[in-house]
C-alpha cells in the first residue's frame, strides 16, 4: 500500500495488472497510483486496454495476475499467503458500495422513474430506508440540475439529461471514488457539454474521478494525471501540461496529433 503525506492510503493503486482475452493482452502489468481527491483522465486509442482498466478497478473484470485496491483495501480479492484468493460476491457487492461507475450507455432501468433510478441502490443495499434514499434522491437530482425530472421516465430524456441521472445515481452511495467510461461517446455533440459541466463540478468539489474520454480539451481543463495507455501499457502519465503540451513518449505525440 503506498502511505501519502499525511499517513493516508491512496484513492487507488493498480497493482501489475495483467488481463487477456484468449490470445490477447488486453492489459500488460500496468501500476497506477490515484491520489485521493484527484481527476485522472486515461486517454488511449481504441483497445488501448481502457475500458477494462476501469471495469478491473471496481472487479467487473477479473484481473489474470495483479490486484487494484481503493483506500488501501484490495478489491474482490483477498491475500492468502503469497496468493490472491476471490472473495464472495456479497462481499465484493459491498466494496463497490463505495465505488460508483457511470458507463457510456447510462444503463438506467427503463420501468422506473428517474428519482428511483437515483434512490435504487441505496434502499437495495440497504444503506438507507426508502423515506431517507428518496430524500438522497432528490438531492443528487438538483446537483446534476434535474430536479424537474423526477417523476419524468429514461425514455423521455435526452441523452445529456439520461447521462446526468446517471452520474446523480453514481453519486447517490456517495462513493470514495467514481469511474466514468467515456461519459459522452453516446451523445450528440450539442449535448456532451452538459455532462461534462456536471463532471467538472464534481471535480471542483474534491471528488476522486477516474475519467476514461476523448475529449483531450476537457482533460487539459479539468485532469490533475492524465494517463495515455497503448498496447495494454502506460507509455506515459502526468500533468496535463507535460503529458498533452510536451509529451515525451513519439506514440502518445502521434495520438495527439490525431485527435487534436
Amino acid at each position: 500500500m503506498t502511505v501519502l503525506e499525511g499517513g493516508r492510503a491512496a484513492a487507488v493503486e493498480v497493482h501489475g495488472a495483467h488481463k487477456a482475452f484468449g490470445t490477447h493482452t488486453v492489459l500488460d502489468g500496468i501500476d497506477l497510483v490515484i491520489n485521493p481527491g484527484t481527476v485522472t483522465v486515461v486517454l488511449g486509442p481504441s483497445g488501448s486496454g481502457k475500458s477494462t482498466l476501469l471495469r478491473a478497478i471496481n472487479h467487473l473484470e477479473k484481473l489474470d495476475r495483479g490486484y487494484v485496491s481503493v483506500g488501501g483495501e484490495p478489491i474482490g480479492v483477498r491475500r492468502v499467503g503469497d496468493r490472491l484468493k476471490e472473495l464472495p460476491e456479497h462481499a465484493i457487492l459491498v466494496q463497490r458500495r463505495r465505488i460508483g461507475f457511470v458507463f457510456q450507455n447510462f444503463n438506467l432501468f427503463p420501468h422506473m422513474t428517474v428519482l428511483d433510478n437515483v434512490a435504487a441502490a441505496p434502499i437495495a443495499t440497504g444503506a438507507a430506508s426508502r423515506a431517507a434514499a428518496i430524500t438522497q434522491a432528490r438531492s443528487m437530482l438538483e446537483r446534476v440540475g434535474l430536479s424537474d425530472k423526477a417523476d419524468a421516465y429514461p425514455r423521455q430524456l435526452s441523452g445529456g439529461q439520461q447521462q446526468r441521472v446517471a452520474i446523480a445515481r453514481a453519486l447517490a452511495l456517495r462513493p470514495g471514488v467514481i469511474l466514468c467510461d467515456e461519459p459522452t461517446s453516446a451523445l450528440d455533440p450539442e449535448l456532451v457539454g452538459e455532462v461534462l459541466t456536471v463532471i467538472k463540478d464534481l471535480a471542483a468539489t474534491g471528488t476522486t474521478l477516474i475519467i476514461v474520454t476523448h475529449e483531450v480539451g476537457f482533460a487539459r481543463e479539468v485532469a490533475d494525471q492524465v494517463v495515455f495507455l497503448d498496447g495494454g501499457v502506460v507509455v506515459e502519465h502526468g500533468p496535463p501540461a507535460q503529458v498533452l503540451d510536451h509529451p515525451a513518449h513519439p506514440r502518445t505525440h502521434e495520438f495527439l496529433s490525431r485527435v487534436l
